[in-house]
């Protein structure tokens, strides 16, 4: 089965501002990724070409790294997961940048239950996680996006 999944979100900051904060991913200071509700990415050697790593189950490493445009990563596991997930930074004006995040895969055997009953939803939650924590940094309103029912139970037997 054939997997694109996409999500994006306009920043309003300048892709200078954004793109420091990408520099940081999977870092001690890192200020993209939701480790305070999920699990932490960890990468061998950051952002570095080859680094591998990943977050909880999901493996990968570092496909590419163009520093302010994208962040590319091959999955290696869980195993029925072939493709990429990438980061990347778009300005759209001087003062508002488009965040996008794309999976682009293949799943097959274990990796098509795996996907349809508890990483897709998960994934979704922990991305829009991410992109509230981007926006955050800006804001005096905090933005925080509700978890659907599903990810709530999964969080809990997951727990």
């Amino acid at each position: 089965m054939k997997v694109l999944n996409i999500h994006q979100r306009e920043i309003q900051q300048p892709k200078k501002v954004i793109a420091e904060l990408f520099a940081t991913l999977s870092s001690k200071n890192d200020a993209i990724w939701p480790k305070e509700k999920w699990p932490t990415m960890r990468l061998n050697n950051g952002l570095e070409k080859d680094s591998k790593g990943g977050h909880g189950p999901i493996r990968y490493f570092v496909k590419e790294h163009i520093p302010a445009k994208l962040i590319e990563f091959t999955f290696s596991k869980p195993t029925g997961f072939n493709g990429t997930h990438r980061f990347e930074i778009t300005e759209i004006d001087n003062q508002k940048t488009l965040v996008k995040h794309t999976i682009k895969m293949k799943v097959s055997g274990n990796g098509l239950f795996l996907w349809g009953f508890a990483i897709r939803s998960l994934h979704d939650a922990l991305l829009e996680d991410a992109f509230d924590k981007i926006e955050n940094q800006f804001s005096k309103e905090k933005k925080k996006t509700k978890w659907s029912f599903w990810v709530r139970v999964l969080r809990k037997i997951l727990h």
